[in-house]
């Protein structure tokens, strides 16, 4: 516990805790750990409003920039953003010597800076899909009552992340650390539709197969029209699967949310009432991993 030495009575540790003051100055704080004695400035609740305000307008300056309008000049800046000229150059400053914003040309234009790149990186690096995904699954799972399961792309694989089983006493599962051929199946078709693989690397996908390259290619364009995969005793005698991609911040496909029942459940009527909630949610998914919709 520090001691307040200052006129000022102060009972806390924490400035943030006293409230609604308005008297600039210093307090005097006696600190047991070093025993010394500190001089704090106290900050007026203006003070404090007009950093919050700054910080905000910082943030609508950054948020300005998009894929397609990644440089933009002050001039163009002010009609995004409802700021004065000068405001707008201070907080340009001060994001630019922050690393936030670089300029370049003549004339002057903005673009973001390696300081965003560092924190897309910590926040794409500290990403859990499937725990970002369970409640997304949930609901799925719970307006379907069918077994839903996330999948990644793994190469020539897909991986399965996450499982919710259905509680119906018919049902299909695989189990978390489920892999099989990316070219098998709706949720391996759903994924590899959207993807960039070339039709040479795409041949060596088939390997050990019984698929033909060209039925398999008009498989993946009805699926990339549609928007999502089907397969009927593909795997599984008797299964019934339906899947829909979802994408990440770059706009690439990230894997594929899968919804699984038997065939004398999911007929054609049943997948179409799937559909609805297994794609809204796929694209809710996307979202909150950066993909802009």
């Amino acid at each position: 516990m520090w001691t307040n030495l200052s006129r000022v009575k102060f009972r806390t540790t924490s400035l943030a805790g006293r409230q609604n003051f308005q008297v600039c100055g210093t307090y005097r704080l006696y600190c047991p750990h070093c025993g010394q004695i500190h001089s704090i400035p106290i900050m007026s609740t203006t003070e404090k409003n007009d950093n919050v305000r700054a910080v905000g307008r910082a943030l609508e300056i950054l948020l300005a920039f998009t894929p397609s309008d990644y440089e933009l000049s002050p001039a163009e800046l002010l009609k995004r953003v409802d700021l004065s000229r000068p405001t707008l150059y201070r907080l340009l400053y001060t994001l630019q010597e922050s690393g936030f914003l670089v300029s370049t040309g003549e004339p002057q234009k903005f673009r973001l800076g390696p300081a965003v790149a560092h924190l897309a990186h910590v926040w794409s690096s500290s990403l859990d899909i499937s725990a970002v995904a369970e409640p997304i699954l949930r609901k799925i799972w719970e307006h379907t009552q069918e077994t839903v399961a996330l999948f990644l792309p793994q190469g020539q694989e897909r991986l399965c992340v996450a499982e919710l089983p259905s509680p119906q006493p018919l049902n299909f599962k695989r189990g978390v650390g489920y892999k099989e051929r990316i070219v098998l199946g709706a949720t391996g078709r759903a994924i590899l539709a959207f993807s960039e693989v070339q039709p040479a690397e795409l041949k060596s996908y088939l390997k050990g197969t019984e698929l033909k390259f060209n039925d398999l290619l008009k498989e993946l364009e009805l699926t990339k029209q549609r928007g999502f995969a089907t397969s009927h005793n593909e795997l599984i005698s008797g299964a019934v699967a339906v899947a829909v991609p979802f994408f990440n911040s770059h706009g690439k496909v990230a894997g594929s949310i899968g919804v699984f029942g038997p065939e004398v459940r999911l007929n054609d009527r049943a997948i179409k009432k799937i559909l609805e909630p297994l794609t809204s949610e796929a694209k809710n998914l996307s979202i909150l991993l950066g993909h802009k919709t």
